[in-house]
């Protein structure tokens, strides 16, 4: 017998499988990174989670004789299909041991899924947007993942490829030497003429006014990234739900603030990769695990640009590299030597020129599949 039973989850007792499912898959993976329960129960609860006051998603396991060995979810997201005049859905959230037929099964339900609800196609992986963590990793498997980037099995790309889905974009993360960058004269040369001519000034964030600071983020970023393949601006709610979050682990020096006149024109978000301190947690944030976000967070030497964006009016004026130059001295002071610049489109030649100006070379890559919906 080989019956493979795909079921929607309904029950909490489904949601904790669909929630525990990976430390199956990746077991004995000296380079997965457990995630946190707590996150993991926020970003799927549809009543919590503000993502879906525009979106809805169903969730599936896949059972082969009895024995679970696979999940995915199937989104509807309405913001996206607006922002970008499309009619497409989503799938993420999808781990599955390495057979063929069972990914098939999985994957089928998730797009019988969005067919039923009137869309044409599918994309992703998405967990569960690409304001999320994001793409399959298809280059670059034998390092663990920098804080809320995607790792998974090279076998998922056969899986994904055998179904008829096909690369719609590719993703880039750049490796950034602090040494490296902090020889590159021309790079020091263009942020100094930048910073003159400009006016630039560069502040860290002032966390006795978080309130305050956040909504410059929501200026900034909603307006810099906007003309970006894919992007879906945030709601108030969605980047103060993430703010809190991050709250704890942010390290004020390197959340950066460009201003012009006293006018926000730039943001930069850098987080220390925390998951070098989370492979260890197993999942578990609490009741004592979370007390090594402050006591070991100086044995980081890692650390992600997760955003940095100047808004329309002030790009190709070289302030990307005033941001870039700061960034790494504000981390060599913390004892940061090394940096991601992740994720980066592979057609976004700005970003792509500011990450070399960098001396970054692309370590890491990621794909962004779809497939219409037959």
């Amino acid at each position: 017998m080989n019956d493979i039973l795909i079921k929607p989850v309904k029950s909490k007792k489904e949601f904790k499988q669909f929630l525990k499912f990976p430390w199956k898959i990746y077991k004995g993976d000296p380079y997965w990174v457990p995630p946190l329960f707590i996150e993991k129960k926020q970003i799927l609860n549809k009543e919590k989670n503000p993502f879906f006051k525009r979106a809805d998603m169903e969730m599936f396991l896949a059972e082969k004789n009895g024995e679970l060995v696979g999940r995915i979810a199937a989104i509807k997201n309405d913001a996206h299909n607006e922002v970008h005049n499309e009619n497409i859905g989503f799938f993420g959230f999808f781990e599955s041991v390495n057979d063929q037929e069972v990914a098939n099964k999985l994957l089928s339900a998730a797009e019988n899924w969005l067919k039923e609800r009137g869309l044409d196609a599918m994309r992703g992986p998405a967990n569960p947007s690409s304001n999320d963590e994001y793409a399959l990793l298809i280059e670059g498997f034998d390092d663990s993942p920098r804080i809320m980037m995607t790792y998974n099995p090279p076998y998922y790309m056969d899986l994904l490829d055998n179904y008829g889905l096909k690369k719609i974009k590719d993703l880039y993360a750049y490796k950034i030497e602090n040494e490296k960058l902090l020889k590159s004269e021309k790079l020091i040369r263009v942020a100094q003429i930048a910073q003159k001519r400009s006016g630039l000034k560069i502040r860290q964030i002032n966390m006795k006014k978080f309130k305050e600071e956040l909504e410059v983020v929501k200026y900034v970023y909603n307006k810099a990234w906007a003309p970006n393949w894919g992007f879906i601006p945030m709601t108030d709610e969605e980047i103060e739900l993430l703010a809190n979050d991050l709250k704890p682990l942010v390290e004020p020096s390197i959340v950066l603030f460009g201003e012009i006149d006293n006018k926000p024109v730039g943001f930069a978000l850098v987080m220390l990769d925390f998951n070098q301190l989370f492979k260890d947690m197993n999942g578990h944030l609490f009741p004592f695990n979370f007390i090594k976000i402050y006591t070991q967070r100086r044995k980081i030497k890692w650390a992600r640009i997760i955003t940095l964006g100047i808004i329309p009016e002030y790009q190709k004026r070289g302030l990307d590299a005033v941001f870039y130059y700061e960034i790494t001295k504000r981390a060599e002071k913390i004892g940061i030597k090394l940096g991601e610049a992740s994720w980066i489109l592979e057609d976004n030649e700005m970003m792509k020129r500011g990450a070399k100006a960098m001396n970054g070379s692309i370590y890491k890559k990621y794909r962004v599949y779809q497939k219409p919906i037959s």
